[in-house]
């Protein structure tokens, strides 16, 4: 039986029609008769979560696992506004998220009656769709609430995608489930535009081919959409720059290179094209925001205007597969990528350019290979990464921002790193972590650091989560990443305000939410309990806490550039 609200019923027909099949669903009673029709619905799996701000970060957990849209419906008041974080990270990873929120009838917005605020436009800019759900009355008002919750989900797919706000307000009583089957709803069928591959090939690729020192930068992009796509034409052409955010084989310690050679023009392209999202490294933006006379050509999903390098040229409004898909078909097709003659050793060759990278790739390597750090979370992740070539199961990597995700660059020979770069908060990365888990039968680890675990440790009290969730904690008793920003260490305050000092362990976290536990202090203990972590069976969640002091995790990664 479903709920007798007709707007709740319109929702739930549709939600299924669209292909949603799982929902995050928050306690409340405002919304209760939304999850109760939810979970009553087949086709639909709900996944209760009782923290909204972890709830969130959840289900774009889900999302990552799975390529799939995920709903995540919370109660009125300021439950709404917990998933303010969330709703921004999937708005810049462009992740389908749908925020359901029940609401207070519009009449009592306002007047002080309790847990009402106005809903509406709560999340600003940060959705690329929001509707307010009617409560039908007559077949007008029927087709109005169709119309709107068509609206948003399809919203949700333009534009390269991104999260969409349905807000039901809901009339008192609250509780009549007596509706025996939901309504066949009308679906509004979206279908997305197809970019035009002579414009490309016209105005991008011309200049591509006119090019001497061609570069492509490749930013964030979502793993299952990148399976089938191969970078070797277009790397025998061009310098490819990428970090393992992108799920292309093999990683590039470029941010080694950049380091080493500073500001040496002979490094510098002429023509950059830039496809997917954000790039972790500092250094390869403000190298790049040298390149002043370099076309510089976007490729973005969404048409926005993503000036990155500050030397724009033009924007491509398309899929980043479909146009690395183009250049690698155009290279082939050219006679210019088989031109290895003698005019291609030349000093102003796109070879030339590409061998001068190369050989300081090629050193970056070999001295990433030869550095074996002294204990501390430098070693920590070294040692983890190494021990994942001798895994015999399948697996995926969730970094968390700040340190973790900077090592795990270093460290990644070939797999894909999930991390929250949409906004690269410290909040949320845990809770992603742990909703991934729940989709996938592979193993998930999730490296993170101390504030950041401490901050999302409620994503650990979940009845969700099983035996497939691997965490490596690095607890530096503070926020690590501030020992390496220049001049902060001068700060009186640097340690206990900025750093945010702390004593905490995750120990009794553990405890609590049946979580197993294994620590190190040193490293005989790392090297140890590293192979428990990696092999152990353990039939629910594992938690490996690593204790490093933070001025030594500072000294080695300093070390580790400097050398």
């Amino acid at each position: 039986m479903f709920s007798d609200k007709e707007n709740i019923n319109i929702l739930t027909s549709l939600l299924k029609a669209h292909g949603v099949k799982r929902a995050v669903v928050c306690p409340g009673s405002r919304n209760a008769a939304i999850v109760h029709n939810l979970n009553e619905c087949d086709g639909i799996v709900c996944y209760p979560v009782t923290d909204e701000r972890s709830a969130g970060f959840y289900a774009l957990g889900m999302i990552l696992a799975s390529a799939e849209p995920v709903a995540v419906c919370v109660t009125s008041g300021t439950a709404l506004l917990n998933l303010a974080p969330a709703v921004a990270e999937a708005y810049y990873q462009h992740l389908p998220l749908i925020v359901i929120s029940a609401d207070r009838p519009k009449a009592w917005i306002g007047q002080l009656d309790g847990q009402t605020l106005p809903q509406p436009g709560a999340f600003g800019h940060f959705v690329i769709g929001c509707v307010s759900l009617p409560e039908p009355h007559n077949k007008e008002e029927h087709w109005y609430c169709n119309r709107l919750v068509n609206e948003a989900l399809i919203k949700m797919k333009m534009k390269g995608g991104g999260p969409v706000h349905i807000n039901v307000p809901i009339t008192e009583p609250l509780f009549s489930f007596n509706t025996d089957k939901l309504s066949e709803e009308r679906k509004i069928s979206y279908i997305p535009s197809i970019v035009d591959t002579q414009i490309v090939s016209r105005d991008m690729i011309t200049d591509f081919f006119e090019a001497r020192s061609p570069m492509v930068v490749i930013g964030q992009l979502p793993y299952c959409n990148g399976k089938g796509i191969q970078l070797a034409n277009i790397e025998q052409y061009a310098m490819v720059i990428r970090e393992p955010l992108s799920p292309f084989q093999s990683n590039l310690p470029f941010d080694e290179v950049l380091h080493k050679i500073g500001a040496n023009e002979d490094y510098m392209p002429d023509f950059i094209l830039y496809i997917g999202g954000t790039l972790v490294s500092k250094r390869i933006k403000k190298f790049l925001r040298k390149a002043e006379n370099a076309e510089c050509w976007q490729v973005t999903e969404d048409g926005e205007v993503h000036d990155t390098f500050m030397n724009l040229t033009g924007i491509i409004e398309a899929d980043p597969f479909d146009v690395l898909t183009i250049l690698d078909n155009s290279i082939k097709n050219s006679c210019m990528a088989d031109d290895t003659d003698a005019a291609d050793l030349l000093e102003n060759s796109p070879l030339a350019f590409r061998q001068r990278w190369q050989e300081q790739i090629d050193y970056a390597v070999k001295h990433m290979m030869e550095y074996i750090p002294r204990y501390s979370e430098m070693m920590a992740v070294y040692q983890f990464e190494m021990q994942l070539g001798d895994v015999d199961y399948d697996y995926k990597i969730h970094y968390a921002n700040s340190m973790p995700v900077r090592l795990g660059i270093i460290y990644s020979e070939s797999d894909y790193l999930y991390v929250n770069r949409g906004v690269n908060g410290i909040e949320g990365s845990l809770s992603t972590a742990a909703g991934f888990s729940v989709v996938s039968e592979d193993m998930v680890f999730c490296v993170i650091g101390d504030l950041s675990f401490f901050y999302d440790q409620n994503a650990l009290w979940n009845q969700n989560i099983g035996g497939n969730l691997r965490i490596l904690l690095l607890n530096n008793n503070s926020g690590g990443i501030f020992k390496n920003l220049k001049g902060l260490s001068d700060s009186p305050v640097c340690k206990t305000m900025v750093a945010a000092s702390h004593r905490t362990s995750a120990h009794g976290i553990c405890d609590e939410n049946n979580i197993g536990y294994i620590c190190a202090h040193n490293e005989k203990e790392l090297q140890e309990n590293m192979c428990k972590f990696m092999n152990s069976g353990s039939s629910r969640p594992l938690l490996f806490e690593v204790f490093t002091d933070p001025d030594e995790d500072a000294r080695v990664y300093k070390e580790y550039y400097n050398y």
